[in-house]
């Protein structure tokens, strides 16, 4: 059948309804051809596997990516302490951005043109990945502003001083200066996950790590003609790779293979609603998420430096779930978004307890094993036996709990497909509440242990994932706002 067959046979309805021809109508969805998006192979056929291949090039980037990561500090490490200490200043900001923009506001563009493209609309498809490029300037250029504009103050406040502050400040001026361009590869490959193209994205981001992985070394010590710039080589090696994914990524997606593109439209307001409308509750959950682990670790402060390192390094586990969490949610969001869409309810929320019992199985075993092992964990970083006991203590507690946790932060990905994010801020509010009340409650009234407010910690997450389920079970989570429509 050829396009223009395609979008006569889908013009009136979208792409799957109740009757024997719904696959058809999948496969010849208006640009299922042209431009080799099939949603027809995600709303049909064994959910699991398809979860996992969705998810199977996103878990490796965020691996490489995660080893960059490590990478650049170790590097960093040899300029000395004030250089460690400048970036390390300037990371819970620069973490809260790349959050947002990935699975925040990125996870309302996905979800939106997700259901956009199980609904057969392609030129709302379309339109919608101009509308998060302009999302990502405007969000861009606040981020650079707010942190040029109180960056001294901010990362003086978290007790920056004297060389350090330059440091953190000079790291700070780059990576921050470069945010439109961050923003904007954030939001444009994750326009691509919401259209099911998961290799493009991955791609440019492998290459980019490995690039990166070359040129921040190069750039910080200098060899050759090539000078050194110590913590500023870091800043410039971060800002030529998000420029270089960038501007691929806009020449993708405004060729002809690119399964949605970016085409000059009018600006709507009902389209920033269905990217805005998810992306900015699930940017909440996210600042809820972060504002939970900052005064988590106020409270362990009160009881010394060495429980301040112990649980530093046996949260960090905590951290290193985030890959394995984020490839299944989003493509969970992928998956839902375009069932949704489509008017495949049933199987959009069988697609989310797979996901869930996928994520509670892995993010189990990996707790399960923390907890009998605690100390081999924190022993690769510290020798200090009150630091691996603290760290013992946090794991033996917590990491039980893993489980619902990931099986919460599963359906905290599907409720973005779905375009409902209610219930996971309320289980982020409730989580922060238990952790905060709780905490303070145990410590400053009843003057209680370190061991009852690891339990606290460990109640919370048990908190977070009961609530979503609870929340997600209800047929309001799946009200009439992530229908199928058709303009």
């Amino acid at each position: 059948m050829n396009a223009g067959g395609a979008a006569s046979a889908a013009a009136a309805a979208p792409l799957v309804s109740s009757s024997t021809d719904s696959d058809t109508r999948a496969l010849d969805a208006p640009g299922a051809s042209d431009r080799r998006i099939d949603p027809g192979t995600l709303l049909r056929g064994p959910v699991a596997g398809q979860l996992l291949r969705l998810a199977l090039p996103i878990l490796v980037v965020l691996a490489m990516q995660t080893l960059v990561s490590i990478a650049e500090t170790y590097f960093v490490g040899f300029l000395g302490t004030d250089a460690i200490t400048g970036v390390t200043l300037v990371f819970p900001l620069l973490m809260l951005m790349t959050m947002m923009s990935s699975g925040g506001i990125g996870g309302g563009v996905s979800s939106a043109i997700a259901r956009a493209v199980g609904a057969g609309r392609m030129e709302d498809a379309d339109a919608l990945v101009t509308h998060a490029a302009l999302v990502a300037i405007v969000l861009g250029g606040g981020f650079s502003a707010a942190a040029l504009a109180g960056g001294r103050a901010m990362y003086s406040a978290l007790g920056g001083e004297g060389a350090a502050l330059a440091n953190a400040l000079l790291y700070s001026s780059f990576v921050f200066g470069a945010a439109i361009p961050i923003w904007l590869a954030n939001l444009l490959a994750s326009a691509l996950r919401g259209a099911g193209n998961m290799k493009v994205p991955a791609t440019v981001t492998a290459v980019g790590a490995l690039m990166t992985l070359g040129l921040s070394p190069l750039l910080i010590f200098g060899v050759g003609p090539v000078p050194g710039l110590g913590v500023a080589g870091a800043g410039v090696a971060m800002v030529v790779y998000y420029a270089l994914a960038s501007a691929v990524l806009v020449a993708y997606l405004r060729s002809p293979r690119a399964p949605v593109r970016l085409v000059g439209v009018r600006i709507q307001w009902r389209l920033l609603r269905d990217i805005l409308g998810v992306g900015t509750l699930s940017a909440i959950g996210t600042l809820l998420a972060n504002i939970t682990v900052v005064l988590t670790t106020g409270l362990v402060g009160g009881f010394g430096s060495a429980t301040i390192a112990g649980y530093g390094i046996a949260s960090r586990l905590d951290y290193l779930l985030i890959p394995l969490l984020f490839a299944l949610g989003t493509a969970s969001v992928t998956m839902v978004g375009i069932n949704v869409g489509a008017g495949q309810r049933p199987r959009a929320r069988r697609i989310a307890w797979t996901a869930g019992l996928i994520s509670a199985a892995a993010t189990g075993a990996i707790g399960c094993l923390a907890a009998m092992f605690p100390e081999q964990w924190v022993g690769l970083f510290s020798r200090d036996i009150d630091v691996i006991g603290a760290g013992a203590d946090y794991l033996h507690r917590v990491a039980p709990f893993y489980a619902l946790y990931g099986f919460g932060m599963a359906l905290y990905f599907a409720s973005q497909g779905a375009g409902k994010m209610l219930w996971p801020v309320i289980a982020g509010i409730a989580r922060l509440l238990v952790v905060t009340l709780g905490g303070w409650y145990w410590i400053a009234v009843l003057g209680g242990s370190l061991t009852g407010l690891f339990w606290i910690v460990a109640t919370s997450m048990v908190v977070f994932g009961l609530v979503l389920t609870a929340g997600f079970g209800t047929d309001r989570t799946w009200g009439r706002g992530a229908s199928a429509h058709r303009p």
